[in-house]
């Protein structure tokens, strides 16, 4: 085996974060490797004053470390799994899947106000988001919310609270745990108050084909369960056809060797949201995904598409 392997990364403190943390564990799974990182900017960190439904689909974050890859500039890319899109270009696949952090979402008030969790908010409070998903369901809840768009590294739109009047932010949990923010969540939010985005909370690695010598260097980082379960999920997104321009939420999980599957559709406005729920055999996790979909679509979730796609064709 060669002793260099070449990581490709975005530049933000998160995506840097989970690189270094797939180099450690890869060099100290295999200490005569060498890892080295390389950084790529990507469409999604150029554009930072629109918001991610205004500016293309989910390979905003991915299509030029993807092709830098293809390019054999790089041996693999480490991706927040929920950037991921479902199909990927040709020639590349997932080499590995992480075991996932914590899923949910978190409430941060802003410390300027006197309250800690979302139930708490006065009428017409102001909440940032960069989620058409979260979006949705604050709505769905508080049709009284007034929602702004946030853009920016997890440092940014924390300081942006600090600096604004909002009441507060909704944020992934994975990425404020793995960025030692901790202290500022003032509430994580149940998966019936907030479905998580696909993949929410795993860390993957995409690789190139075939690439054999490549492939085993991560098979010790990769997780059955996380895999089984995000498998479940992305299938029902594929299914879906959805972007980040269509708000749906998921969350797939292995329970007693029963795979359980959440999902729903929403309307951007949160008037109209679809949900449902699948369970059965785990390595049947990605029919599941599909037959839920499917289900979704024929309860509602097809009006709420067509109708956002319909909206989008006429801006």
């Amino acid at each position: 085996m060669s002793d260099k392997l070449i990581l490709g990364s975005r530049g933000s403190q998160l995506a840097l974060w989970q690189t270094e943390w797939v180099k450690a564990m890869l060099e100290k799974t295999f200490p005569k490797l060498h890892v080295e990182i390389r950084l790529i900017k990507t469409k999604g960190d150029k554009i930072l004053d629109s918001p991610l439904s205004k500016i293309g689909d989910k390979g905003l974050f991915t299509r030029e470390i993807e092709q830098a890859m293809l390019d054999n500039q790089i041996d693999a890319a480490v991706h927040s799994l929920k950037d991921l899109p479902t199909q990927l270009p040709e020639g590349l696949c997932i080499g590995a899947i992480g075991k996932r952090e914590d899923a949910r979402d978190v409430f941060i008030a802003n410390t300027k106000k006197g309250y800690k969790r979302f139930e708490e908010l006065s009428g017409g409070a102001t909440i940032a988001t960069s989620s058409l998903r979260r979006k949705s369901q604050l709505l769905h809840a508080r049709p009284d919310l007034n929602i702004v768009d946030v853009r920016g590294n997890l440092n940014t739109r924390l300081a942006k609270l600090d600096e604004s009047d909002w009441d507060g932010m909704i944020l992934a949990r994975a990425g404020v745990i793995r960025l030692g923010f901790d202290n500022r969540i003032t509430e994580t939010l149940s998966f019936e108050q907030m479905l998580p985005a696909v993949g929410q909370g795993a860390l993957a690695v995409e690789i190139r084909e075939n690439d054999h010598r490549i492939e085993e260097y991560f098979q010790p980082l990769n997780s059955q369960p996380t895999n089984i379960s995000t498998c479940g999920e992305r299938a029902l997104l594929r299914y879906l056809e959805g972007g980040c321009q269509i708000p749906i939420g998921a969350y797939g999980r292995i329970e007693d060797n029963v795979f359980q599957l959440d999902a729903l559709i929403g309307s951007i406005d949160g008037k109209k949201i679809v949900r449902g729920k699948i369970h059965g055999k785990p390595e049947e996790s990605e029919p599941l995904g599909k037959s839920l979909a499917k289900s979704l679509l024929e309860c509602g979730g097809k009006e709420i598409l067509d109708s956002i796609r319909t909206t989008e064709d006429g801006h």
